[in-house]
């Protein structure tokens, strides 16, 4: 059992009862408790399995490669649309949790199997990528857009495809897509870093917050 887990789970807010019986049943299983991305993960000889996690709502298990599971009982969910590998159990009391036990630990089980067997995700590629319409049309409409659109990695592209399509109105993808195509047409990714300041390179952490420009 990981500490910080323990620190993790004595710590919550809400779903303390139903974090620590998922916990029990989850090392019951024989998995490795380790700690990652500030929330309890469990892993099957290095390969990471199943994430406990704690919402506003709700406590929720969820697989790393859940889109390979049979799901026989229909009970998995997508935490989002362009969600390609993780699915996810939603609990919302203790009680709920305990009358699903035979259940839960039957996918779990699945899950070591999967990695025992070394099946992976099989991810969509570029080509397979379904734009958002406003984006497709602006890439239509500019070709040097479209050119340094391609150009970029294809997590690259989904961030993008993700937060234009992220709006439920079309003015607002198109307004999106306007104001990222300076990123675009310089190479860079939603979340890079744009100032050269960063610490965590590419990737953005916040420094652009703290650049003084000095008036003249």
């Amino acid at each position: 059992m990981n500490l910080k887990v323990d620190d993790f789970i004595s710590n919550a807010k809400k779903w303390q009862p139903e974090m620590k019986q998922l916990r029990q049943w989850l090392l019951d299983c024989g998995l490795t408790e380790e700690f990652k991305w500030k929330t309890p993960c469990y892993s099957f000889q290095g390969n990471n399995v199943v994430l406990i996690g704690s919402f506003k709502t709700f406590c929720a298990l969820s697989f790393f490669k859940g889109t390979l599971l049979q799901d026989t009982n229909g009970i998995l969910s997508k935490p989002g649309e362009n969600s390609q590998a993780v699915r996810f159990f939603k609990f919302t009391n203790l009680l709920e949790i305990q009358e699903m036990q035979t259940i839960i630990k039957n996918y779990v089980y699945e899950a070591i199997e999967i990695e025992k067997a070394g099946l992976k995700v099989q991810f969509k590629s570029n080509t397979e990528l379904e734009l958002v319409e406003e984006l497709q049309n602006a890439l239509a409409k500019y070709p040097s857009l479209k050119t340094a659109f391609e150009a970029l990695t294809t997590g690259r592209q989904r961030g993008y495809n993700l937060y234009f399509s992220g709006s439920k109105q079309s003015k607002t993808r198109e307004n999106r897509i306007e104001k990222h195509i300076p990123r675009i047409l310089d190479g860079k990714g939603i979340n890079d870093c744009t100032c050269g300041f960063s610490k965590k390179m590419p990737s953005c952490d916040g420094s652009h917050k703290y650049i003084r420009v000095e008036k003249s």
